[in-house]
């Protein structure tokens, strides 16, 4: 069995890309259960963040499993496979392993040390787990990818300090209106990345906080927390020329903020500055505000170069965390080659003694005057005989699991012997952590 991982992200892919091949969690079940419909795969889990989108699975094909992903993405994004193709990475075996542990490290984001990755990826996880797209190799990869990221976390100063998107955003505020002291802030949406940047804008000494989303219970808890001012969602564009910097992160499938809403705005403002920041994806608000007069839009791609400066300080920390990743893929490698190899090692000795039973009790069966202790002799010597010739492939394919094409040794053996299809494992003591 492979691992498999195909997908984009930030470092690959434009926004604009990115957010036509999202996958909304509104409507995740069905893309999950067409996922692993198809021929080629046996598990799936499906993560899609703002920075990336990446299909994790199971498979016994590895080139024909990635091609196949690579068009079920192609085809139910309704993007020419030749447009999305130039775009997509692929890993598979211990690369997949790599770099699913790296992902959850928060070692591939756009900010290392982040720590919204591992929850998303968590959130996804369990969508899979919901509609039983994942099973026991998937299960104990994302629960083995939990625990590296935790010991990462724990063993290394790489998330010492807040960073994130929206610590980014707040950053990049700072640098375009100066002091943030009188500065007003409207979040629109109420998760965690709105919570994130709430927190960062009033450290950052901002004067107040309006909150809007689609639920008003939210906005209202999100406003009480930060004192703020909690805005029903049908009413935000009233109010949008109070505030001099506007957070998006919404779900929402469409642009909810277009350039005649600004123009209004900073009319409103007697064209007073107005700074936009956009990291929903797909986008909330039209690009188009960004021509608008005294109106500042940037995406999460705009983030790029406070990115750079917070990576430079975390490079130590990084390479600590990646000798932990070494670590653990060694492990989990070897726990993976195992669920082929010792069926398959069980097999073939099962059909070896088979073959030489029948031949034995052929044997003594037409052996006339056979003395009374030969037959425990000749099962003593036909048993040597075997052991002998089955050490080379049993050390050989023990070998293999340790690392390398084990999935060719077992193929091979079990072609060659015509071997019965491994046994399934017991999933509920798969999937304890070693």
């Amino acid at each position: 069995m492979n691992i498999i991982v195909i997908g984009l992200s930030h470092k690959t892919a434009t926004v604009e890309i990115r957010e036509r091949v999202a996958f909304s969690p509104n409507l995740i079940e069905k893309p999950l259960r067409d996922l692993i419909a198809l021929d080629e795969i046996i598990e799936g889990v499906i993560i899609s963040t703002c920075n990336r989108v990446e299909i994790y699975a199971t498979t016994r094909d590895i080139a024909g499993g990635i091609a196949r992903i690579k068009r079920f993405l192609a085809e139910h994004h309704r993007i020419p496979l030749e447009t999305l193709d130039p775009h997509l990475y692929s890993h598979h075996s211990e690369a997949a392993i790599r770099h699913v542990f790296r992902v959850a490290s928060s070692l591939d984001s756009m900010i290392v040390g982040e720590p919204q990755i591992l929850g998303q990826i968590k959130t996804s996880y369990g969508y899979a787990a919901e509609y039983k797209t994942s099973g026991i190799i998937l299960n104990r990869f994302l629960h083995k990818a939990f625990s590296v990221a935790k010991r990462v976390r724990t063993e290394t100063k790489i998330a010492s300090s807040a960073v994130s998107v929206a610590f980014a955003a707040v950053e990049l505020a700072k640098k375009v209106l100066g002091d943030l002291s009188d500065k007003t802030v409207m979040l629109i949406g109420a998760g965690e990345m709105c919570e994130l940047a709430a927190k960062h804008f009033i450290n950052s000494g901002a004067k107040g906080v309006m909150v809007t989303n689609r639920t008003f219970e939210k906005a209202e808890r999100l406003a009480e927390e930060f004192c703020g001012e909690a805005v029903p969602f049908e009413e935000f564009l009233q109010h949008l020329h109070k505030a001099d910097i506007v957070l998006s992160s919404t779900g929402a499938p469409h642009i909810i903020i277009g350039p005649k809403d600004v123009e209004d705005a900073v009319k409103r403002r007697r064209f007073k500055p107005m700074f936009f920041i956009d990291i929903a994806v797909p986008r909330d608000i039209d690009q188009k505000v960004d021509d608008v007069e005294s109106a500042y839009l940037f995406t999460v791609d705009d983030l790029h170069e406070i990115v750079q400066a917070n990576l430079a300080q975390r490079n130590l920390e990084a390479e600590k965390a990646e000798e932990i990743i070494d670590q653990e893929i060694g492990q989990f490698f070897k726990w993976l080659s195992s669920l082929e190899v010792t069926p398959t090692i069980v097999a073939l000795r099962n059909r070896f003694d088979e073959i030489r039973r029948a031949e034995l009790e052929k044997t003594c069966s037409n052996w006339k005057d056979l003395p009374s202790d030969a037959e425990k002799r000749l099962e003593a010597l036909t048993m040597a005989f075997m052991n002998k010739l089955l050490h080379a492939p049993t050390t050989a394919l023990k070998q293999a699991g340790q690392g390398g094409r084990v999935d060719l040794y077992v193929d091979a053996l079990r072609q060659l012997f015509e071997l019965e299809a491994a046994p399934e494992q017991n999933e509920e003591l798969e999937l304890e952590e070693g």
